[in-house]
Order: structure tokens, then C-alpha cells, then sequence
């Protein structure tokens, strides 16, 4: 019979063309970049934009200062909590971290310091570029050419044949961010703003401290719109993650606990102790006698814990666990008096009385919103969530209440 002879000519033909035919699918972002020139002469105030990727804020003198992550910063005027308002929005590519002084808005840029003039939101402009200060944050691997700036990624899908066995080696470094594949066969006193406690970027009285990675960097702003490189610390962590100032001590959020570092010197911050926890990031807020520690999971820091960690840190060469509570996801967190405000990721932001460290409890919840960050500012909170910037009215702490909201993604209200 002919048939056995047919089906085997068949199966051949059939399994040379599966071979010709086998792909591999794959989606990169391509980095998309101006000129260094380019990307400066654009830091300054340009139309409104919709809020897609809320990062760090920072309040000043009726002002709320909103990071887009990577993109730049929103300005919004509350000095109307009941019907806030954009202002401009500020191009700065690989901004993450801001801080206001005065009348100077500090934001990094990639790898540098910028300094804004925001006497008139509407006319920001430069006051002074610090070159080369975070290292730490450049995009190496994408491009060694320092003359040109990334300022977006471009989705690329495309579908490359495997005849040589070398699937996607091909495509240079430099074109991809995220890679993933599948294989188939088809004027006056100089005053300091107020940042929020996942700030990388703190100030104390005339200095701006940043931390990253194990060091802590001071820069003199005594004079705002100059500011100028002093000193570096190195902390003996392999993570920093956040800064939060309180009169002459700066306390670090790092990965494997907190430190509590003494500017008395502004210039040679000094480590004086530390609070060992699990592996988790950890937002850390604190008054004169105890600090508060929020501790997630679901992070880079690959903890597995969420709660509140009470600190007593009247000896601050010995700081010492006072009690834990459990929490959802918390992320930020914000102090006034004897309340703390949390935000407690997709369980929303819960109001807390702190009055007795040893039995913290809970005086009202605001669900519905998944918190990121807050700023307490007597009786008024500035919540960010992944869909809104909220502005909560606490004064009734029992009853949190949203007074107005900017919404993400949408360039009005």
C-alpha cells in the first residue's frame, strides 16, 4: 500500500515547515531621547498634563508638588482645598524625588540636580543644574552618549524567526527597558515646605540630604536657588529607600531596618542607631520620643510582612521595639500630634490614635482608595492614591472625608 509511504512524505514536508515557521514574539520599549540642550531649555512651565504615574509630593505655601514618575512635576494650587486647581506641568525627564525651599523646587534629573524658580508657578525656569551628582541613577547600558537625554519609551512589538537558534540576541541592549517574550508557532525668611515619608529627598533647616543605595549626600541651600555638593555618608545598608527629618536627626528607611543618623554638625551627619526588622521597605515618620514604622510586602525588598512597628527612640543609641500591629499593604504614613494617618494600600487611609504607643488604635477609616502617600497638614491631608490626588478633611478624625480630588489620568477635575 501506498498510504504508510504518503503519511510519512507528509510528515516530513509537514515538520520542515513547522521548522521555518517557528517564531518568537517580543515586546521591548525602545528609549525615545533629545538633546541634553533640548531636554533643559524644556524644564519650565508648559500646559497642564493628565496624571498617569503619581510619584512623591511636597506641599508649600498653598502649593502641592506632584512627581510623575520619570516625566516631571505637576504644580496644583489648593489654596482652595474645595476646588484645586493645575497650574503647569514641569518636564523633567527621570525625576523621581523632589523637595521645595523657598521659592526653589529641587527634582533630580537622571543623574543631576536641577533647581527650579517657582516664585511664579506659571513661569518656572531654571536657577542651577548640579551635573553627575547620583550616579547611582543612570541609565547605563542604554546609551554612553552624555549629550542625549531619555525622555520616553516606545512600545515595540515585533516577531523575529528562530532559523539560527539565537532567538532575540539580536536586538541590542540599548533598545530594550522591559523585555519579555513568548515563543509559537504564528523672598523674605527662607521657609521649608513639608515632603511626604516615602521621600528620598529631605531638608533640614539649610540643607538638602538625599539618600540612595548605602549613602546619604548633604547639599548647603542656604542660599535656595545655589545650591551646592558638601558631603557624603556611607550607611551600613545595601538599601536606603526613604528619609524623614525631625529637629537635629535625620530618620533612614532602609531595607533591613531603620537609622537614625545625628546633624547636629549639618555637614557630617553621623550615624547614632539603628532598628533591626524583617527584609521590607519601610516609610518611617517620628516625634521626640517614638518613630513609626510601616512594613510591606509585595515590594523589591521581597519582605513578607505588613504591619506597624511602634519605636521607642528616647535613647536613640538603642531604639527598641515598643509593640507591632497588623496591618493590609501600608505604605506611607503621616504624623500630627497624636494621630497618625496611614495609608494602608487598597484598604484605603486609616486615621490612628498614637496617644499610647503600647495601644495604638484605630479612630476612622476612609475606604474606597488605594493609598500610596500622605501629608498631614492640621486637619487637612493630602492623600495619593493610584487613581487620585485626595484631600481629606480630618478634623472629625472618627470621620475622614474626602473634600476634593484631582483625578489620574484626566487633565481636569
Amino acid at each position: 500500500m501506498r498510504l504508510p509511504s504518503l503519511i510519512l512524505i507528509a510528515a516530513i514536508a509537514l515538520t520542515g515547515c513547522l521548522k521555518d515557521s517557528i517564531t518568537h514574539r517580543y515586546t521591548f520599549y525602545r528609549p525615545l531621547y533629545r538633546t541634553t540642550a533640548e531636554v533643559r531649555a524644556n524644564i519650565k512651565s508648559n500646559p497642564v498634563q493628565p496624571i498617569h504615574v503619581p510619584g512623591k509630593l511636597f506641599y508649600k505655601d498653598g502649593f502641592v508638588y506632584l512627581n510623575e514618575l520619570d516625566k516631571g512635576v505637576h504644580i496644583i494650587d489648593i489654596s482652595i482645598p474645595a476646588a484645586p486647581r493645575k497650574v503647569a506641568f514641569v518636564d523633567i525627564p527621570g525625576c523621581v524625588d523632589i523637595a521645595v525651599r523657598g521659592n526653589i523646587l529641587y527634582a533630580d534629573l537622571y543623574i543631576d540636580l536641577v533647581a527650579l524658580d517657582i516664585s511664579n508657578p506659571a513661569q518656572v525656569k531654571v536657577a542651577k543644574i548640579i551635573d553627575g551628582v547620583f550616579p547611582h541613577r543612570y541609565y547605563g547600558g542604554f546609551t554612553a552618549d552624555t549629550s542625549k537625554v531619555i525622555i520616553d519609551w516606545e512600545r515595540v512589538d515585533t516577531i523575529v524567526k528562530d532559523s539560527d537558534g539565537n532567538g532575540a540576541w539580536g536586538l541590542k541592549a540599548e533598545d530594550m527597558r522591559v523585555f519579555a517574550a513568548t515563543t509559537n508557532s504564528g523672598g523674605g525668611q527662607v521657609t521649608n515646605g513639608i515632603g511626604g515619608s516615602m521621600a528620598r529627598f529631605a531638608l533640614a533647616s539649610d540643607r538638602l540630604y538625599t539618600v540612595s543605595y548605602n549613602d546619604l549626600k548633604a547639599f548647603n541651600v542656604n542660599n535656595p536657588a545655589d545650591p551646592f555638593f558638601v558631603s557624603q555618608t556611607n550607611i551600613a545598608s545595601w538599601r536606603l529607600e526613604t528619609i524623614f527629618p525631625f529637629k537635629s536627626n535625620l530618620f533612614i528607611g532602609a531595607s533591613d531596618g531603620m537609622y537614625i543618623c545625628d546633624i547636629s554638625e549639618k555637614d557630617k551627619p553621623r550615624q547614632v542607631g539603628k532598628f533591626t526588622h524583617a527584609r521590607v521597605c519601610d516609610p518611617v515618620v517620628a516625634n521626640d520620643n517614638y518613630a513609626y514604622v510601616t512594613l510591606r510586602d509585595g515590594t523589591k525588598c521581597q519582605g513578607f510582612i505588613n504591619q506597624l512597628d511602634v519605636v521607642d527612640i528616647k535613647n536613640l543609641f538603642a531604639p527598641s521595639l515598643v509593640k507591632s500591629y497588623p496591618l493590609t499593604n501600608p505604605h506611607g504614613l503621616a504624623i500630627d500630634g497624636n494621630l497618625l494617618l496611614i495609608c494602608d494600600g487598597r484598604d484605603g487611609l486609616r486615621v490612628m490614635d498614637a496617644t499610647h504607643p503600647n495601644n495604638v488604635t484605630q479612630l476612622g477609616w476612609l475606604k474606597g482608595l488605594e493609598t500610596y502617600d500622605v501629608i498631614a497638614l492640621g486637619g487637612t491631608a493630602l492623600a495619593v492614591a493610584t487613581d487620585v490626588l485626595y484631600l481629606v478633611d480630618y478634623n472629625n478624625p472618627a470621620v475622614p472625608a474626602v473634600l476634593s480630588k484631582i483625578s489620574i489620568a484626566n487633565s481636569g477635575m
